[in-house]
């Protein structure tokens, strides 16, 4: 483990500025790490937290060549799983005009745990204001939010990304997204669901109803990464909830669908990264939720979903089994809950109604399962709280640098580099 304690401060490679005796002591130590055996560099680097992780690469040649092995990534990626260590959170802040991403790393190995980091977002300039719309595998996948078509996905702490080709648009649309991979085909894709009208339609006609414009007509697009374009694979049965994919499970990405005039109760729709069909998900005959309002989220790998109550109340079912529809439980009730922090936020803040994502956002959100069993929550977009479902009790979680609005991301944090997928 001595190893460990080798790892530099610096920031930047560049050999050249070194002096002579230290570089040759690290290109000792790299070409003395490739020797060893891959299960035991694996073991090595996957109890570093993440920002150890990108400081490796910089220590020499060697080591760098070791974090753009796509099999070591691989391999350590695996490690990190069986290892349960909890997950990195991605804070997206678009208040009160330029977007920032910020994290949290929650690895029990890092010692700035109470420390929110910012990150580096490359392609900004040409960027400046984005919707995060997936993560998978450490790569995440952000949308231009105003509007320009433009998309890219990236590994936010590699910094390596790459600009995604244009895709048709039309007039008047309004997107949904979705963004994942297969565990059998180790393919990448990127979902966009565009509803939009016909632009002969006019503008007092029928859709406009109940101040909200509906969309009648609808384009599924996937893009697939190493590919050059995008296919259309024609309507989709449904409207979905202009929100992207909440939850990837089993190669399938997962949305809510909006209610139907004579049919309130909204339907759990799947997209099938694998055959590329799209399917409904079974919810039980009785229960939270055949309410309307509920939200999607991953629990120990598991479908899940948080049911909103009156107050701020919130119920979690999973489905164990995925697709059984007999394997619904009701796991917990969580009762209401005002964090502290958030009430004097509210307070000071009140007339403030700017941020554009606040009313997406319920009173709470189930973000995961952390590795102690508590489970991770979102309020109002504000603060994070963690409760622990033995005891019934919240804490509120504080984080120096944490931005005053924010949407959480959960990440897994990874060293994949996306020229080297396949």
């Amino acid at each position: 483990m001595c190893v460990l304690n080798l790892l530099p401060a610096m920031d930047v490679d560049d050999d050249q500025r070194l002096p002579k005796r230290r570089k040759t002591k690290q290109a000792t130590t790299g070409m003395q790490l490739q020797t060893l055996p891959n299960e035991i560099i694996v073991d090595i680097l996957s109890r570093l937290p993440i920002t150890s992780l990108v400081q490796f690469k910089f220590v020499c040649k060697g080591w760098r060549a070791l974090a753009q092995d796509p099999l070591l990534a691989a391999d350590m990626q695996r490690s990190c799983t069986t290892l349960a260590a909890n997950p990195c959170l991605i804070l997206h802040c678009d208040f009160p005009i330029r977007n920032h991403l910020y994290f949290v790393d929650l690895s029990p190995h890092n010692q700035d745990r109470d420390k929110v980091k910012r990150l580096h977002v490359p392609f900004q300039t040409s960027m400046p204001e984005f919707d995060v719309v997936g993560s998978c595998d450490g790569l995440l996948c952000l949308s231009d939010s105003l509007y320009n078509d433009a998309l890219y996905v990236y590994n936010p702490f590699t910094m390596d990304y790459i600009e995604l080709p244009k895709s048709r648009q039309y007039p008047d649309q309004e997107l949904v997204f979705g963004f994942g991979s297969h565990p059998k085909t180790k393919e990448y894709k990127l979902v966009k669901i565009v509803y939009y009208r016909n632009t002969s339609s006019s503008s007092s006609s029928s859709y406009t109803r109940a101040r909200r414009v509906v969309y009648p007509q609808s384009d599924v697009q996937v893009f697939t990464l190493g590919t050059s374009a995008w296919r259309s694979l024609g309507k989709i049965p449904c409207q979905l909830v202009r929100r992207p994919s909440e939850a990837l499970v089993s190669g399938r990405l997962h949305w809510v669908s909006r209610p139907r005039r004579y049919y309130p109760a909204r339907r759990i729709m799947s997209f099938d990264l694998g055959d590329e069909e799209f399917r409904e998900v079974p919810k039980p005959d009785s229960g939270g939720l055949n309410r309307c309002n509920f939200h999607l989220c991953v629990l120990r790998g598991c479908l899940a979903a948080g049911v909103y109550g009156n107050y701020g109340k919130v119920e979690i079912w999973v489905m164990k089994d995925y697709n059984v529809k007999e394997s619904w439980t009701k796991e917990l009730s969580i009762g209401a809950y005002m964090p502290k922090s958030l009430k004097r936020k509210l307070d000071r803040d009140r007339p403030l109604k700017i941020w554009k994502n606040a009313s997406n956002g319920k009173v709470v959100r189930v973000l995961c399962v952390l590795d102690n069993g508590e489970i991770l929550l979102e309020y109002k977009n504000r603060v994070l709280v963690s409760y622990d479902p033995n005891k019934g009790k919240f804490t509120d979680l504080v984080f120096q640098g944490i931005p005053q609005w924010f949407q959480t991301v959960v990440h897994a944090a990874s060293f994949n580099w996306i020229n080297t997928l396949p």
